[in-house]
């Protein structure tokens, strides 16, 4: 069994909670995710280090974003967090040259980003390999579903539009019945409720 998480503790527990021995996994969509995000601020960077100095910046924290997402695909995550220590370092230097709002913010983007690939780094594969050989490396189809269901359930124009409370009541109910416990909480409510039914084998 494997399973793919976000990266977070509280979603990692209960996954070891419920198979210790299965497979973790760090979810790609979410390493692509932030990298993704990050690389469209390094975009709207000042071309260089400085006003006096033509040390380039835009380009190179670009170019590094780049080696540092071809290294953690292929699973290499010492050399990933190397790249991702250098790109601190120069946006650091970079923003006590430069009164800069983008370069500060990118810099802790970029160091949030390192600590968050550190704490996984055990969950992190050779995202390539697997793609080639047609393992799962990400639930990002599943999430985009999840949304676009989730969305247009919410917006103003739709006739049966869920409230925020009603949405979480509604996800409360599927996961009851999913885990089948939803005819258990009815018998509860309602003694009267039907007798357990047994399966029928063909």
């Amino acid at each position: 069994m494997e399973f793919l998480s976000d990266g977070g503790d509280t979603v990692r527990d209960v996954q070891i909670y419920l198979s210790p021995e299965a497979d973790h996994l760090l979810d790609w969509f979410h390493i692509a995710m932030r990298l993704t995000t990050m690389t469209q601020s390094a975009k709207g960077l000042p071309e260089s280090m400085s006003e006096e100095e033509a040390l380039p910046l835009r380009d190179e924290v670009v170019r590094q974003l780049e080696r540092s997402k071809w290294f953690l695909w292929h699973g290499n995550v010492f050399q990933a967090l190397k790249v991702l220590t250098t790109i601190h370092l120069d946006l650091e230097l970079a923003s006590w040259q430069r009164d800069d709002g983008k370069i500060g913010k990118l810099c802790k983007a970029v160091q949030e980003f390192h600590t968050f690939i550190d704490r996984n780094q055990a969950f992190i594969p050779n995202y390539g390999e697997r793609y080639r050989n047609g393992e799962r490396i990400s639930t990002g189809f599943v999430e985009s579903t999840v949304n676009q269901v989730v969305s247009r359930r919410m917006v103003k124009k739709q006739q049966l539009r869920w409230s925020h409370r009603g949405a979480h009541l509604l996800l409360q109910i599927g996961t009851r019945v999913l885990n089948g416990d939803w005819e258990d909480v009815f018998r509860r409510w309602y003694p009267g409720f039907r007798a357990y039914t047994q399966p029928v084998f063909a």
